[in-house]
């Protein structure tokens, strides 16, 4: 497998994402304890997350002191430069994290004049820093990612979200579900968007469908599947998914067929 020099964009990525990583680290431990408590640990992730973000926006500002950001947490903040923008989720994976379950992410996606042209995916509980730039591939840590190279639906493993508690499932989330499993070797619901599309991008998935995201969720997992080959699009084939939040993501050979028995149960 090649590797490549990160570039400055991609280095100020990952500065920001390990030093946010070391505080969720010590709030993770401390998360695996509270679970015994009588208080219960859901305030305590809330300020995980906010902490994580806190530093995340500092160490983004600081070396780019203009760019505006779109965050999870606060939202929108408008900076001098409106042509560059940080999308940033501090922690993909909460519900994972308040249970003590070791697979969640932070995801940073650098937006320039609406297209996302490098981004990170970092998962720290094993240290893998996923990272792709627009026309230069996607990575993991120094190694270079292709998707998968399966044929087949009935080989290939598909990642999903599925709807949960204070959400409002899409109604018809379920008819997609019943018809995926019927068709593909298995189907996953581990809890991360930014990882499933990160997986995906590294060839350990073949697919993935989810309706309802926000642009913090996929924007730095849709670089990392495009650089590595793979295509990403809503279900009508539309390419703007950020716009739409419902997605579909897969190598090439994979994707019209997964599309189409998207649209027949979405159509039945």
């Amino acid at each position: 497998m090649q590797s490549t020099r990160k570039s400055a964009i991609i280095n100020v990525i990952e500065r920001a994402a390990r030093k946010a990583a070391r505080g969720l680290a010590r709030d993770f431990g401390e998360v695996e304890q509270l679970q015994v408590s009588r208080k219960g640990p859901a305030d305590f992730v809330t300020a995980a997350d906010l902490k994580a973000e806190q530093v995340l926006r500092e160490e983004l500002t600081k070396a780019r002191p203009k760019f505006s950001f779109l965050l999870e947490e606060q939202g929108e903040i408008a900076g001098e430069d409106e042509h560059n923008c940080w999308i940033v989720d501090p922690l993909d994976g909460t519900t994972n994290f308040l249970h003590g379950i070791p697979h969640f992410a932070i995801s940073i996606a650098h937006q320039r004049d609406g297209e996302i042209i490098a981004a990170a995916v970092y998962e720290p509980v094993h240290d893998e820093f996923f990272w792709a730039e627009r026309g230069i591939g996607a990575y993991l840590n120094d190694q270079r990612l292709r998707v998968s190279g399966r044929t087949v639906l009935a080989e290939s493993l598909i990642a999903t979200g599925l709807p949960f508690k204070g959400h409002d499932p899409e109604p018809r989330y379920f008819q997609t579900l019943q018809a995926m499993v019927q068709e593909v070797a298995g189907v996953r619901r581990f809890g991360s968007a930014a990882l499933d599309l990160a997986y995906l991008a590294a060839g350990r998935y073949d697919g993935f469908w989810e309706f309802g995201l926000e642009p913090w969720d996929i924007a730095g997992g849709l670089l990392l599947v495009r650089e590595a080959g793979g295509m990403v699009s809503d279900f009508d084939g539309r390419t703007n998914v950020l716009a739409s939040g419902n997605i579909l993501a897969s190598n090439e050979k994979l994707h019209n067929d997964l599309a189409q028995l998207l649209k027949k149960a979405l159509a039945g």
